[in-house]
């Protein structure tokens, strides 16, 4: 089985077409969150991923942007995007938003494997070292193998010999399009983040993604992406739209 990940897309449909188009094939799509915010194409971004079909585990901006939560947690610019959001955004989309499911998800048809956008134990934590993965590592009745979003950094974290590790993606070039295979070793356990894919933090600005294989017979594996768009126009739609000017400028800084 192979179930593609995508995370953070945060209304970027460049970005989003862009890891479409280089994703290989797969049996399974799992969303972690955040679809809307910052970023100026929410309509065609819900649209986009609503023809899926596939399950969506709500963040904290669709929360926001759908009015589900206040804006007064979010810093000046975000709360901008997030305002601009609930006026541009369709009914229908409000309302799919609105009606997103909580993590943790672990849907039948992926045993053995758990989805949250925050983490296993609040959906709005961000993990971010090893302390904080540590402590969800130890958390009671979890999955071995939990994919998240929320940080926009790709990678995760590995728990092995009692000892919690980064997972750090390497990219050789840092042009075009790059995978990083990781080998996941059976009897540890994995938090997994794809990275983002419309507006990544870890200061390589082409979107992000993952793809989860297993067979169920011998050890499963993540590939991750880093793949370029047409940033350009992503950065002219948020201009266009009058949004902050700092939300354009950050997409090709990757922070």
């Amino acid at each position: 089985m192979r179930l593609l990940l995508l995370s953070d897309i945060h209304a970027n449909i460049e970005a989003l077409e862009a890891c479409l188009a280089e994703a290989p094939a797969h049996d399974r799509v799992m969303n972690l969150g955040d679809l809307v915010g910052y970023n100026a194409s929410p309509n065609e971004v819900c649209e986009r991923v609503r023809a899926m079909g596939c399950p969506v585990v709500r963040g904290n901006h669709d929360r926001a942007c759908s009015g589900l939560s206040s804006l007064s947690e979010f810093n000046v610019v975000a709360a901008m995007s997030a305002r601009w959001t609930q006026i541009t955004l369709q009914p229908d989309h409000l309302d799919w938003l609105r009606n997103l499911p909580r993590g943790p998800l672990r849907p039948e048809e992926f045993p053995g494997l758990e989805f949250v956008h925050g983490s296993p134990r609040d959906e709005d934590e961000y993990v971010l070292n090893n302390a904080t993965a540590g402590v969800d590592f130890h958390l009671p009745g979890h999955a071995d193998r939990i994919f998240f979003g929320h940080t926009h950094l790709q990678g995760g974290f590995l728990y092995r010999n009692e000892k919690t590790q980064p997972i750090l993606p390497q990219y050789p070039s840092g042009e075009g399009v790059e995978v990083c295979r990781i080998m996941l070793t059976p009897g540890e356990r994995y938090l997994i983040n794809p990275g983002s894919v419309g507006q990544p933090r870890d200061n390589d600005w082409r979107a992000a993604f993952a793809v989860y294989e297993t067979n169920g017979d011998t050890a499963d594996n993540v590939t991750y992406y880093r793949v370029p768009y047409d940033v350009g126009q992503a950065q002219s739609r948020i201009l266009a739209a009058n949004l902050p000017e700092r939300l354009a400028t950050r997409l090709k800084l990757g922070r």
